[in-house]
């Protein structure tokens, strides 16, 4: 039996499986303090005494350089509570069991990549996008990581001729996740994004800024897919929007696969991250 936990800004989701990746029981819980939020991770997983190992995949940023001192750790994320916290020394103190470690969109992207809609590819890219905008790759099966993650929702892009907005990133301001994440939405309006009208001019801008993002990835990485999950995309034009922005940017510079193949939406749905913690917990193995 394996496990796995999808570490969120907002919730937790933990849950055991079978070796094939084949969720048992899930369940989820809001993130409050590591203690409490702990408490509720061990009190689920020491009912389970025959998970042989865990997988995570944390909101960050997180350390994942193992020569790091500070390897496990959540580091200068913005939930001031978890920042430099010691993620998974905490969890090695509990279960003496091998433990993977990874972002949330990098556990999501190796759930697509294993058994999602990158499944028959040997590269994807994966990119969420809600409260805020990360991204994971996998190239010829290897997460890429270097002295850290990648941080793809912090890429600098050019404003929308028709934006006054300076974007909310306390970090950089008008970043992707600065002016494309749902709460840049609630900034502009004061209403969430989903008691938006399907017709308004947002989602148009909002398509504008991912199509950049996917320009970019796509001459930097050339991934066989790009999976768009997110809160935001569930809005019924966005993913039309986006493959129309992205075309006009590329502009036939490079060759891609038919968009209506090269970027799509995630087959596991919700089950992204959690099952590819329990990828991540066989390779832990």
């Amino acid at each position: 039996m394996l496990g796995a936990i999808e570490a969120g800004g907002t919730k937790f989701v933990c849950a055991v499986g079978d070796e094939d990746f084949k969720i048992i029981e899930r369940v989820s819980f809001a993130t409050t303090y590591p203690e409490e939020t702990l408490q509720r991770v061990f009190d689920f997983f020491d009912t389970y005494p025959q998970v042989k190992a865990i997988g995570i995949g944390s909101f960050g940023p997180i350390e994942v350089n193992k020569q790091s001192q500070k390897y496990g750790y959540i580091t200068s994320t913005p939930k001031t509570n978890w920042r430099n916290f010691n993620f998974l020394g905490e969890m090695k103190k509990q279960y003496s069991i091998p433990i993977g470690w990874t972002t949330d969109v990098n556990a999501a992207c190796l759930g697509e990549y294993k058994v999602g809609s990158a499944a028959d590819d040997h590269s994807c890219i994966y990119l969420t996008v809600g409260t805020g905008i990360g991204g994971g790759a996998i190239v010829k099966g290897e997460i890429i990581e270097g002295f850290g993650h990648t941080e793809m929702g912090h890429i600098i892009i050019r404003s929308h001729p028709d934006d006054d907005f300076d974007g909310f990133c306390p970090y950089h301001k008008n970043c992707l996740e600065g002016l494309a994440a749902g709460p840049s939405i609630e900034k502009r309006y004061g209403i969430k994004a989903e008691n938006l009208d399907a017709n308004h001019k947002i989602w148009e801008i909002l398509a504008y800024y991912l199509a950049q993002a996917l320009v970019n990835y796509t001459l930097i990485l050339r991934p066989e897919k790009i999976i768009l999950g997110g809160g935001v995309m569930n809005q019924v034009r966005m993913m039309d929007l986006v493959k129309k922005e992205f075309s006009f940017l590329l502009a036939d510079y490079v060759e891609t696969p038919d968009l209506d193949a090269y970027i799509v939406t995630p087959s596991l749905r919700d089950n992204a991250g959690i099952t590819g913690g329990l990828i991540l917990a066989r390779q832990a193995l």
